[in-house]
């Protein structure tokens, strides 16, 4: 443990940012894999779709992933989506 005390503030910062994120990506899995679900179960499938993409959207304009990952994510969600249909 530092002894400095911006140092003890740079920790904390870090320990309450990394829990922030490690909340979000655990959701943004929880939701793919919900979506996944309803896609496997041809149920609900457009509501699961809007809330998935909705979710990686706010996520990659916050930083937590990539604009990329979303896309990539979005992409093949609905690729499956249609495929089940």
């Amino acid at each position: 443990m530092p002894n400095i005390k911006s140092a003890i503030k740079r920790v904390n910062v870090t320990d309450k940012k990394t829990a922030a994120n490690k909340m979000k990506k655990s959701e943004i899995r929880t939701v793919v894999k919900k979506t996944n679900a309803s896609i496997a179960a041809n149920e609900n499938v457009e509501e699961s779709l809007k809330t998935v993409q909705k979710t990686l959207d706010k996520a990659a304009a916050k930083g937590y992933i990539s604009k990329n990952a979303a896309a990539r994510k979005k992409s093949r969600l609905a690729k499956a989506a249609a495929k089940a249909q």
